[in-house]
């Protein structure tokens, strides 16, 4: 047997990671300079392998056991979790200069993301360049000039709730499909069946599958991205992703070398200014398709959410509904201030079942302390959405779906309440603003269209949910009955010039 047959055994493999992770360990401790202990936590599994890291729904449990900010080891890596609002206000906003950095991600950001994918890229040169070209083309100002692109898209959804009110996830995804396709290349697909969109969707599972815990070894032990065709899938799935992302920006530059008469869009926006911006072709090519592809993903989970709150609690489905009827007609942005009760729905909806319910993990670029605990430089810091929006002492009862905890006296929305639903710190989600008036303009349009009622033969599990990093609930029944007018039809011919 040649020396490098042996080291393909996986006998070999396995001895090789006991010892280098044994080694690791010991040399950690040893150099280990604060007299601070680290947050509690759970006791490790193994002392060499550390913790299994559970969904993001079960740091609930160790939160409520080990206190708002607990510790985990995963192989020679420190993860600090964080659980409550004002300890995520203390670490993960006061301290967001520290903690601004990704831990390295092999997987998902390096190996599938070509290290171009901004939601995993850490602090550095091509994050800064890549996060100042997508707040200036996000930033609030900018997506109000976006509302008209948005309406029209809500009403295809409503005319989709018409035609097949059974797909109503399905609507939801093409609405969103639609919307960050028109922003990101300046084109609306045909219908959720457009090989673009299917392309895309397919690339956003793999995402999901590869940023869940546990899923790559390779992420803790690092080694492990030299075995022969270990990262084959990976490495074949950022070839397809930015196969796809450069044809559809070729589209847009080809329009423009050609003198077209082009609708304003992302895409636009990066070629217009790429020397300015400092970005290489295939960066602006996966900042403008990151853009379709987290923003679809997360914006359709977030409108599904909202039907599935509205069916499984009526009483807030009604009050929202019994504000819509002060409107004339379907409501715009324009009526946005005048309704705090829907306002106050789409905020509890975030808090109550968040997209991205575990939050994704910043790295401290230096020790930080909290109450007499270090979290050491180079700890893996996890601001937990879920946990954060289930702390008893700002959101009592936290299980109950129940929107006017957002309302104060005078029956305004609660500026100073906030539950982190777009993440923390200088890692906040850039494209926050524009998931919100989506969320905001559907969740508005349907329920003055539509009274939604569970089907009582088909009853909803309200904790079923894909177990992807960006969650969507799992397929459920429920029935649109006409509100607006008396058909469906009827709704049809009342949404007719909306958003012309």
């Amino acid at each position: 047997m040649t020396l490098l047959e042996l080291l393909r055994q996986p006998e070999t493999i396995a001895v090789s990671v006991l010892c280098l992770t044994i080694l690791a360990i010991i040399h950690k401790r040893l150099n280990a300079k604060s007299t601070l202990p680290l947050p509690p936590g759970p006791p490790k599994d193994s002392w060499i392998f550390g913790n299994s890291i559970p969904a993001a729904l079960y740091f609930e449990e160790w939160t409520q056991e080990y206190g708002p900010v607990f510790s985990l080891r995963q192989g020679t890596n420190t993860i600090i979790v964080i659980g409550r609002l004002q300890a995520a206000i203390d670490i993960m906003e006061r301290e967001g200069a520290a903690l601004v950095d990704r831990p390295v991600s092999i997987s998902a950001g390096e190996t599938l993301s070509g290290g171009m994918r901004v939601l995993l890229t850490p602090a550095g040169e091509r994050f800064k360049r890549m996060r100042r070209a997508l707040h200036a083309h996000l930033q609030p100002r900018v997506v109000t000039s976006y509302g008209p692109t948005l309406m029209r898209a809500a009403r295809q959804h409503i005319f989709d709730l018409v035609d097949a009110p059974e797909r109503h996830q399905d609507h939801a995804k093409r609405y969103s499909a639609s919307v960050v396709m028109a922003l990101a290349y300046g084109k609306v697909p045909g219908s959720y069946e457009d090989p673009d969109v299917i392309e895309v969707n397919r690339c956003l599972t793999r995402l999901g599958v590869t940023l869940r815990p546990g899923v790559w070894r390779v992420d803790v032990y690092p080694f492990l991205r030299y075995i022969p065709g270990y990262l084959k899938e990976l490495k074949d799935g950022h070839a397809e992703e930015l196969g796809l992302f450069k044809r559809q920006l070729s589209v847009v530059k080809k329009q423009m070398e050609n003198g077209e008469s082009i609708p304003d869009s992302f895409g636009k926006y990066l070629l217009e200014r790429q020397q300015e911006l400092q970005l290489s072709d295939d960066e602006a090519s996966y900042l403008a398709g990151s853009m379709f592809g987290a923003g679809s993903d997360t914006t359709a989970s977030a409108i599904s959410v909202g039907v599935l709150a509205a069916a499984c609690y009526p009483e807030a489905h009604a009050r929202v509904r019994e504000e819509l009827d002060s409107v004339i007609g379907p409501p715009t942005f324009a009526d946005q201030d005048m309704l705090p009760q829907t306002n106050a729905f789409v905020l509890e909806s975030f808090r109550w079942r968040p997209v991205s319910a575990g939050g994704f993990a910043h790295k401290a670029t230096k020790d930080l302390i909290w109450q007499n605990y270090i979290i050491p430089k180079g700890a893996s810091v996890i601001g937990n959405v879920w946990s954060v929006g289930r702390d008893p002492v700002v959101f009592p009862d936290p299980e109950k779906f129940d929107p006017q905890r957002w309302i104060n006296e005078d029956g305004k929305i609660r500026e100073e309440l906030k539950a982190f639903t777009f993440g923390f710190g200088r890692r906040v989600c850039p494209g926050q603003h524009m998931a919100s008036a989506s969320v905001y303009i559907n969740t508005a349009l349907i329920q003055w269209a539509f009274t939604i009622k569970k089907d009582p033969s088909s009853p909803i599990d309200e904790w079923a949910f894909t177990e992807s990093a960006n969650t969507h609930p799992m397929p459920f029944k429920v029935f649109f009955e006409p509100r607006a007018a008396k058909t469906l039809e009827g709704i049809r011919d009342l949404m007719e010039d909306y958003g012309t």
